[in-house]
């Protein structure tokens, strides 16, 4: 009973249009309040125990990704990348994808990718010949690499969740950021050359044919002038891999870093331009906060009520096997994507199902993987998918044709999560 009601207040107040943070907060509280004997007056201490230490790279990566979308760094990223493969067929899209994977690994975020690439390169491949729908479809699908690639804040968000739950023996799940960071890593490059090559053989079914490729001289060039944008991904993730540095303080580096690039190098961000550019950061950085503190909330009522622990004991008792389990979490996590927000998801749904996916023996890193992909997959699926609005608004199209123009490309991300979902080794590979 008292798992319905949660559930219904809560979707509820989504459906009116009450802000997810607060719908997760007054869900939990109403249920605390007709259900258990809590003391409510605990509730703000429990919200202030979710900031942990390891939250700080949150802001750090949003801030050292608007650093650098706000210069020429995407620019200079998707020079780079038409000098590589624009001569192929379908060339400008998929130097548009290129542009993006390598961009998703500057900024962390999903939207700032599909407004740094497609700002330049929308207007480029419809000029090129291409049809709109075409250069929407790859960019916006492309974009939404941006929270699988690291850095990623939804992976920071479920590494923080997870690694405060108890599994049903009792034991405690402990999952690093570090180890979720190198997972993503081969997901999302297979992803991102998944579409370039649906790109490429779309490009030739249309009729459009591989011109000269640029000489040896003009890629070294574009190379050089993209470099120090290129090597914040080799200072934070081989910082990471390397063992250098925590996820915690590759954020703070990025971050000085990002800042000397953009204001000391390529002298294209003012020091009077710092204040709009920190603001932006603060404002998306208290959005996830808040979500994330209400969500600790909402987790602790489910853990208290060992709501997890009774679903997981129903499952059991269906003789539910671990694959038959993931096709279950993948529709859920699908149609929950489509109408919240990537890391309100996480929040949500990680205390429900992560002790039961280890009762059934999947790496938790692997879920979380798994997890994040179906988080992206949302981020381009109505009506909530934030990449559609965002592509919409820069290009002008109806939302409609934005959706229709994406669904190839969204075949392709569909196909890539049952092969990340099945075969745990694409995400372990570089863990060990």
């Amino acid at each position: 009973m008292s798992v319905a009601v949660l559930f219904i207040v809560l979707f509820a107040l989504i459906l009116i249009g009450v802000p997810i943070a607060v719908a997760l907060g007054i869900s939990s509280l109403v249920c605390m309040v007709l259900f258990t004997s809590h003391d409510i007056t605990g509730i703000p201490e429990t919200f202030i125990s979710a900031f942990k230490p390891t939250l700080m790279a949150i802001p750090m990566f949003i801030l050292a990704g608007s650093l650098l979308s706000k210069g020429s760094a995407a620019q200079r990223i998707v020079d780079f990348a038409k000098s590589m493969v624009g001569h192929l067929p379908g060339g400008l899209p998929m130097s548009a994808i290129l542009a993006c994977i390598i961009f998703a690994a500057v900024s962390g975020s999903s939207p700032a990718t599909v407004v740094a690439i497609g700002s330049v390169m929308f207007l480029a491949i419809k000029q090129a010949g291409y049809p709109q729908a075409y250069a929407v479809g790859a960019i916006t699908s492309a974009g939404s690499l941006g929270i699988l690639i690291p850095p990623s804040v939804v992976m920071i968000v479920y590494g923080v969740t997870a690694s405060g739950l108890s599994g049903l023996d009792g034991k405690e799940i402990v999952v690093s950021i570090e180890a979720l960071f190198k997972a993503g890593i081969i997901p999302g490059l297979m992803i991102g050359l998944m579409m370039m090559a649906y790109t490429y053989f779309g490009a030739k079914r249309l009729g459009y044919k591989a011109q000269k490729p640029e000489p040896f001289a003009v890629r070294f060039k574009q190379f050089m002038r993209a470099f120090w944008a290129l090597l914040i991904i080799v200072v934070v993730i081989g910082g990471i891999y390397g063992g250098l540095f925590t996820a915690t303080e590759a954020a703070g580096i990025a971050v000085v870093y990002a800042f000397i690039v953009s204001v000391f190098v390529y002298r294209d961000l003012k020091l009077k331009d710092l204040y709009s550019v920190c603001l932006d950061a603060a404002i998306t950085t208290a959005m996830i906060f808040f979500i994330i503190g209400s969500a600790v909330v909402f987790a602790h009522f489910l853990t208290s009520e060992r709501i997890p622990h009774h679903i997981a004991e129903f499952l059991i008792a269906q003789n539910m096997s671990w694959w038959v389990f993931l096709i279950a979490v993948n529709i859920l996590l699908f149609i929950m994507g489509q109408f919240m927000e990537p890391s309100s998801v996480v929040m949500i749904m990680t205390p429900l199902l992560l002790p039961i996916a280890v009762s059934l023996g999947i790496d938790p890193v692997h879920f979380g993987i798994i997890m994040v992909v179906n988080m992206e997959i949302g981020m381009i699926t109505p009506p909530v998918g934030l990449n559609l609005f965002v592509a919409s608004s820069l290009t002008g199209m109806d939302l409609k044709n934005v959706v229709v123009s994406i669904l190839p490309w969204l075949g392709v991300m569909v196909f890539g999560l049952a092969l990340i979902t099945y075969i745990p080794q694409i995400s372990l590979f570089l863990v060990g």
